[in-house]
């Protein structure tokens, strides 16, 4: 591993500093994607995470423009002239979409860009490529039939966490940034196993994809960055109301981090969100970690908070959601799915109205406790993953010290709890365990996505190990 340092290559500089590099005239857009291109060239075939990417010609061509563009004097976006890939989920218009699945093998080029992607590129990102997902973003590791496993950079027999795979390529230095989605971890896993930023947004902030689930807060869109000052950037550029969005209708766009925040932090404090099961390796650096905040004079305070029936009313929730996304065609036709996503399709189909209204009850009563929970706390904070990042040949972890889980989602809970508060949930960097990566999650007031990204920027300056990369290629 090392740190950065002014001579650090530009893949590693940070996607503000390259952002005011390209403002300034330091740099070119055409230098900022060769650089990354050149990264994506000769790492990606031992991570495995981009499963599309733009011929390079058409990708110099992009960056051309954006400098013609900005010698022009024309009006520019935030991100203009910035590379990213978005998760393989979503619609690019011109690329494939697979879902990772084999019932999308085939797809070609998509007409239309997804909401967010729509407003990444008039804010003027360049739109290289796609980053892997596991099938319909099903799990919280990223492997699927189609494109394979995607590796950890910081130990490439390790998982890099998913669904949100493209963390691995940020980590890695193929990405300044990317996107990536989140309804039981799956921007937040993978951000703990890579030493990065991963942001579960509040519903809203970032328009949903257009469709049924638009009307749903379970399942959000939200940035990865390095840091949480490079995750508000993003943020900015894919914030704001869209008219096929309804719950984005009145939330307007956000705001990049002003001047540092400096002030005192007053944090409410879980190990375990009420005895989940937690790995020693978690807990020895969640230890160290409160150490490092109480000496820096960040007042830590330990909290309980009641999530009695989270787990079954999140498990309700979700897979509801599968079942609205694709009917009863996993049901009829099983051999195109995962034999866990038509699982999941097979029991929502049976679910009871009681199950769902309790279950919409219960996330209800969980999003008023925090609201009053963080009126007396600047942040709730607890372990970003109950486990470092586990072995690449794992479908899912099955066990966690004496417990055992039997289905993927069951070591998911310490972010599936989280996502029945709808409050926004930072995942950032927390210290390391033998070379292996492990973070927080740090959960914020409601609505304040910005203010929770300068709470995390101040935890960044304490803890010091956000600049940390990892030695690949």
């Amino acid at each position: 591993m090392t740190h950065t340092d002014a001579d650090q290559p530009l893949y590693f500089w940070n996607a503000t500093r390259l952002r005011d590099a390209l403002r300034d005239g330091e740099l070119t857009a055409v230098e900022v994607m060769t650089a990354f291109l050149d990264r994506i060239d000769a790492t990606d075939d031992a991570v495995n995470v981009m499963v599309y990417v733009l011929p390079r010609d058409e990708a110099l061509a992009l960056a051309a423009d954006a400098d013609a563009r900005r010698a022009a004097g024309e009006p520019l976006g935030p991100l203009h002239g910035l590379p990213i890939a978005i998760k393989d989920l979503v619609d690019v218009a011109g690329m494939p979409t697979s879902r990772g699945s084999r019932s999308f093998v085939g797809r070609g080029p998509q007409p239309e860009d997804a909401p967010h992607v729509a407003k990444l590129r008039a804010a003027g990102a360049l739109l290289i490529g796609k980053t892997n997902s596991p099938e319909f973003g099903v799990g919280t590791v990223t492997w699927n039939d189609v494109f394979g496993i995607t590796r950890n950079p910081f130990d490439l027999e390790r998982h890099a966490g998913g669904s949100t795979g493209g963390v691995a390529a940020v980590a890695a230095g193929m990405l300044p940034f990317c996107d990536g989605s989140d309804s039981g971890g799956s921007l937040r896993y993978p951000a703990s196993f890579c030493n990065v930023v991963g942001l579960r947004t509040t519903p809203g902030v970032v328009p949903a994809v257009a469709g049924g689930g638009s009307w749903s807060p379970h399942s959000v869109n939200g940035p990865v960055a390095r840091t949480c000052r490079d995750a508000a950037l993003l943020l900015s550029g894919m914030s704001g109301p869209d008219v096929l969005s309804p719950l984005s209708s009145m939330t307007p766009a956000t705001a990049e981090l002003g001047e540092v925040r400096t002030g005192p932090l007053r944090v409410a404090w879980s190990e375990d969100l009420g005895e989940l099961p937690i790995s020693r390796e978690v807990r020895e650096v969640f230890a160290r970690t409160r150490a490092t905040l109480e000496a820096a004079g960040v007042e830590v305070v330990d909290v309980d908070v009641d999530f009695t029936g989270a787990g079954r009313a999140w498990e309700v929730i979700e897979l509801v959601g599968w079942f609205s996304l694709l009917g009863r065609d996993p049901l009829e036709h099983p051999e195109k799915y995962r034999d866990d996503f038509s699982r999941n399709v097979a029991e929502a189909a049976v679910f009871s109205t009681t199950e769902l209204i309790e279950a919409e009850a219960l996330r209800y009563r969980l999003f008023t406790e925090f609201v009053a929970l963080l009126g007396e706390f600047d942040a709730f904070i607890c372990p970003g993953a109950p486990v470092v990042a586990p072995p690449a040949d794992l479908k899912w972890v099955p066990r966690i010290e004496d417990a055992e889980f039997d289905r993927y989602f069951q070591w998911q809970r310490l972010a599936c709890y989280l996502v029945m508060t709808q409050h926004p949930v930072l995942a950032m960097p927390a210290g390391f365990f033998e070379g292996l990566p492990v973070g927080l999650q740090v959960v914020g007031r409601y609505g304040q996505d910005v203010d929770l990204l300068a709470v995390g920027e101040q935890l960044e300056r304490i803890l010091g190990v956000v600049d940390v990369h990892p030695q690949l290629g």
